[in-house]
């Protein structure tokens, strides 16, 4: 008989829940900013700086995603042939990734975080660096979206793009905006959401 009491993972989703909410506003509040002080030795325009450091965001938690996905299945195949309960199989999965998320294989998200933002046609960095000097904060936005697939509902980045229409709800305004546009110049950081519904607001520039 299966049982109804939920897994490890769903009693502790709560409080996971909101160490990640948090541990995300400090990547925003600190590695974001050494980041950026890192990338302003190599480039003069803070637009490019900051272009590179949410690009950086999305695609970390794309990658981590991804990497989410395929560990699951492969938890999935391994502990499907020897499933007997009491927790349901999806429980007992989600027990195994929280309780083993070093296995996590990061350094693989974060070259292939570099990798795509080598071929990202809306940033570009001098030759002679490479986009690893950031490798500090791309591994941290990876832990975090990674742990944050963990979570029931699980948390995402809003979707952003150039030009959309700024929305009060999902963003400040950067302090160099202009506060009277009303279309997204470009994002600085992009918003937390929890099924379509934005928690931790991100950062944007507008401009006319």
């Amino acid at each position: 008989l299966r049982s109804c009491s939920p897994g490890r993972a769903r009693r502790t989703n709560a409080s996971r829940r909101a160490c990640l909410v948090a541990r995300f506003g400090d990547i925003y509040a600190q590695e974001r900013l050494d980041a950026e002080t890192l990338l302003r030795t190599y480039i003069s325009d803070m637009e490019m700086v900051q272009r590179i450091i949410y690009i950086a965001a999305v695609e970390s938690f794309h990658e981590a995603k991804m990497a989410y996905r395929q560990f699951k299945i492969r938890v999935r195949e391994t502990l499907s042939l020897g499933h007997s309960g009491p927790e349901s199989l999806e429980d007992t999965v989600l027990d195994y990734i929280v309780r083993h998320e070093d296995l996590y294989d990061i350094q693989a998200s974060v070259n292939e975080v570099i990798r795509s933002m080598n071929i990202n046609p809306k940033i570009s960095f001098p030759p002679e660096i490479d986009f690893i000097v950031i490798s500090t904060l791309i591994r941290e936005l990876c832990r975090v979206a990674f742990s944050m697939q963990t979570l029931v509902p699980p948390l995402d980045i809003a979707f952003g793009s150039d030009g959309e229409l700024f929305s009060e709800t999902k963003y400040h305004r950067s302090i160099d905006s202009d506060f009277t546009a009303a279309l997204v110049a470009y994002h600085v950081w992009p918003a937390l959401m929890e099924n379509d519904v934005v928690i931790v607001k991100g950062e944007a520039v507008t401009k006319r």
